[in-house]
């Protein structure tokens, strides 16, 4: 529907769009209308009847067609002859709705007295007291005292897992279905249900694992009850005696708004993170977050937290003082000077790393600083990256959304649930890769390419859209490399491409035709099985300069980057090859060693982590580094928005932010730097570093009204429990592209492409892979995905492996030692590894015959 309409709501006139909901247009009026079943981010379901309200119109008179009125000159109101629920019924033109008169205060008083017949009335222990939209309603709407004998309510079972997350307490649900809908309409994981009927109805679970699904933890925030709550924060606080403090969620590209509820802790004498939950930002997460953002935060507060600095001394590492420490690493990095090399991780916080690219570029003048885990496409996504504006929200007919070589639940899973709504709203999906993935189920057009070949595919849809002339005249003025780029594709015909990759040519064609006549097209890409990811990248740039799909809103690349500051770690470090071997080796925040990634020999290593790492195990030196929520700082996420966290807790033991530390050794090495907080470092990155002009703290702290209304205590019942944004919406710092005389040019490397009969070693990321971070959450550890060589039973076969063998893999000059996993759905001549491992795909550098093969239980790379 399209158009506005004018209603009156208690004598107050509102212009609303055409189909808006009368709850919602109450709402935006500053009309409460009491909900349970209903959500503002759900479809209507008029299950629970607190919303009725008196609705009528005016009457028209059919000669004149304009309103009838009485003696008095008021509008003649025609009312409907009984109450209708608000939350059902849409908008009218000339529509009249009383939402408090003495028939509808009747009926919300008995829809809460019999909502209250069933329920347990456990509010002093319940989770969810001091939140509940069921106790503030009933303060509000509902009677004094109920005219039923508490003896005969009806009792179930108070405890039952829904799965190792989610627990639900049969006696507290009031079957709103707010969660079965959640599940079925959003996450598209339909894994809850009502079973039985009247008063023995109740939420199961139909999955097996039970409540299989990345976003369980979202039921919880919008249950207008205490019924669903989380394994790892039941009965351990209430509301009022934790402290929220805004922050940003540290483990993917999306950069997800977070709040800490924290509290000091009676058991630990520290502080404890006692839940994450989401922070409303309807441009980046809206009030959504994945499991793992929820419950993956027990590493900050680990037991085994580096606590102390150590230094080795005859073989062993000894705990030692900061001073003598800091001396001893400002004397080798002074001896080494410009051959020291540095490797830092792409979770620092961008302040951390332009202090870390200060201190090698500055204090020691060497230029071997690189970022861990390699990435490739950085320069073409600060050039054609998305439009600064870019929101999945605001995708609708004529939009294209393109997922290549990634798996989007798996590697962004807040993406994944924006788009499918996207797709819901009207917007087309094509997915392009070489194994199935849950987005392909609304997918107009599936590509379905040989791993490795993905390039290639990119090439073919360049050769439709320059044969068929689908390139946008408005851009032609602003080419660079056009010609060239053209006669570079006459080696590579359509049929060839087709016979490499896999892909029918009527494919690539309705792929490249559905580009061009789009009119806003994103391209999330990934590293999924991709062998010359240059190359790749580039070609993917091509097509959208070709098509003008850059330098606006909702138009260009999307990186599906390793972590929230992978974007930041390019932005300040780049990623570069170091020297095979150096006199100073200084590691930061990765674990080279522990995922199986080579790093330079070092005659003196210094390793700064959270933990004892497998690299910090074999380091001279290791320095205790705060978690991001011990610290302030901010993270640019894939779409280059930068957004602000805040320090939630003390540090642990004699732990220091890694700025702190950097600008420690640079005084040691003569500088003279006067840094007193990481606000201080972001005001000279606000003032030097054009790309962040203007982004200093106060900057990124702005905030705007957001729709639904969500977390206050008057809209608990309206929108869930997710927090209001109050501490900041971030900027987005825009992609070369926008600047107006910027030029676009095309690039062209021939596509390094995997003969037919190599066998590849595939890169693929999975939410809950085993690492460092989420082994410290113990809720998670029955669905962390072990680290394996997932491979068809076919190539098993040709390399001679039997399920549980240890296969070493050669592959990209790495040696990986894996236990080998037969499964059917991996395509055959491929082997899947994680993605911690490699940067990018490679051919299987071993002959079948000579594949080594290693029965046991050795220790594995970690």
């Amino acid at each position: 529907m399209t158009g506005t309409v004018r209603v009156i709501i208690n004598d107050r006139p509102i212009e609303v769009p055409a189909g808006t909901l009368v709850v919602d247009a109450a709402k935006r009026l500053g009309v409460d209308i009491p909900v349970f079943c209903y959500h503002p981010k759900l479809e209507p379901a008029g299950m629970c009847r607190m919303c009725l309200v008196e609705i009528g119109m005016i009457k028209m008179d059919p000669q004149t067609r304009q309103p009838m009125r009485d003696e008095e000159g008021r509008p003649v109101i025609q009312w409907m002859p009984r109450l209708q629920t608000a939350c059902t019924t849409r908008v009218a033109e000339g529509m009249v709705v009383r939402t408090n008169t003495l028939q509808v205060q009747e009926a919300q008083r008995a829809i809460l007295e019999f909502l209250l017949t069933s329920h347990p009335l456990d509010c002093p222990i319940c989770d969810k007291g001091g939140e509940c939209p069921l106790q503030n309603l009933t303060m509000r709407y509902g009677p004094g005292e109920s005219r039923f004998d508490y003896a005969d309510k009806m009792h179930q079972e108070k405890r039952v897992p829904l799965g190792d997350l989610i627990l639900l307490d049969r006696e507290r649900c009031i079957l709103c279905g707010r969660c079965i809908r959640f599940q079925e309409e959003i996450a598209d994981d339909p894994v809850l249900g009502f079973s039985d009927r009247g008063r023995g109805m109740e939420i199961i679970t139909f999955s097996d694992p039970p409540f299989a699904s990345y976003f369980s933890g979202n039921t919880t925030d919008i249950c207008p009850v205490g019924a669903l709550t989380t394994t790892d924060f039941r009965f351990r606080a209430r509301p009022w005696e934790m402290t929220p403090i805004p922050s940003i969620c540290p483990h993917c590209p999306v950069g997800c708004n977070i709040t800490l509820d924290v509290r000091p802790s009676a058991r630990k004498g520290g502080w404890d993170i006692l839940r994450v939950m989401p922070r409303q930002h309807e441009a980046v997460n809206e009030i959504w977050i994945c499991d793992k953002g929820r419950f993956v935060h027990h590493f900050a507060t680990a037991e085994d937290r580096l606590r102390q600095p150590l230094i080795r001394r005859n073989g062993e590492l000894t705990p030692v003082s900061w001073e003598d420490v800091l001396e001893v690493v400002a004397e080798a990095l002074s001896r080494a000077g410009p051959q020291a090399a540095g490797l830092v991780g792409d979770r620092l916080p961008n302040e951390d790393l332009y202090l870390f690219r200060r201190l090698f570029g500055e204090a020691l003048g060497s230029s071997w600083i690189s970022m861990d885990p390699p990435i490739f496409g950085g320069e073409w996504v600060a050039r054609y990256g998305v439009g600064t504006g870019t929101d999945f929200g605001q995708m609708r007919p004529g939009s294209l959304i393109v997922v290549m070589a990634g798996d989007l639940e798996e590697e962004a899973p807040v993406w994944f649930l924006r788009v499918r709504g996207a797709v819901r709203r009207g917007a087309r999906l094509i997915v392009a890769g070489g194994k199935p993935q849950k987005a392909e189920r609304y997918a107009d057009l599936i590509l379905r390419y040989r791993f490795g070949t993905e390039a290639l595919v990119l090439v073919g849809a360049l050769q439709v859209l320059l044969d068929e002339n689908r390139v946008a005249p408005e851009v032609l003025p602003r080419l660079d490399g056009l010609e060239a780029l053209r006669k570079a594709l006459e080696g590579y015909p359509l049929d060839f491409i087709d016979q490499r990759t896999g892909v029918p040519v009527e494919q690539i064609r309705a792929f490249a035709r559905a580009i061009a006549e789009a009119g806003e097209v994103v391209l999330i890409f990934g590293r999924e099985g991709v062998v010359d990811g240059e190359a790749f990248v580039g070609m993917a740039a091509n097509v959208l300069a070709l098509t003008g799909h850059v330098g606006r809103p909702n138009n260009g690349l999307l990186p599906l980057w390793p972590h929230a500051n992978t974007q930041g770690a390019l932005d300040f470090i780049g990623a570069r090859p170091l020297p095979e071997e150096v006199p100073v080796l200084y590691v930061v925040g990765a674990d080279p060693v522990g995922d199986g990634r080579p790093m330079p020999r070092a005659g003196f290593l210094i390793v700064q982590d959270l933990f004892l790492t497998e690299t910090a195990r074999m380091a001279d030196v290791v320095l205790p580094a705060q978690s991001w929520a011990e610290r302030d700082g901010t993270f640019t996420s894939a779409e280059r928005r930068v957004q602000r966290f805040y320090k939630a807790i003390p540090a642990v033991g004699e732990a220091r932010g890694d700025w702190e530390i950097f600008i420690a050794i640079a005084l040691r090495l003569g500088q003279r730097w006067r840094y007193l907080s990481p606000e201080a470092v972001m005001d000279e990155i606000a003032r030097t570093d054009p790309r962040y002009a203007g982004m200093d703290y106060g900057a990124l702290a702005w905030t705007q009204p957001q729709w639904p209304p969500v977390g206050t205590s008057r809209d608990l019942y309206f929108g869930g429990t997710a927090r209001p944004n109050t501490a900041g919406l971030g900027r987005v710092r825009p992609s070369e592209a926008e600047t107006p005389e910027a030029r676009w040019p095309l690039a062209w490397k021939a596509p390094e492409i995997p003969s037919e009969e190599s066998i590849l070693a595939i890169p693929t990321r999975r939410l809950y892979q085993e690492g460092t971070l989420i082994a410290r959450t113990p809720h998670l550890r029955g669905r962390t995905v072990p680290w394996a060589a997932r491979m068809h039973p076919e190539t098993a076969r040709r390399l001679g492996l039997e399920a549980g063998q240890m296969a070493v893999v050669r592959v990209n000059g790495q040696t990986l030692r894996l236990p080998a996993l037969v499964d059917p759905s991996v395509p055959s001549q491929v082997i899947l590894l994680p993605a911690s491992l490699t940067a990018r795909a490679g051919v299987v550098e071993a002959l079948p015959v000579k594949f080594r093969v290693e029965v046991g239980n050795g220790a594995l790379p970690r």
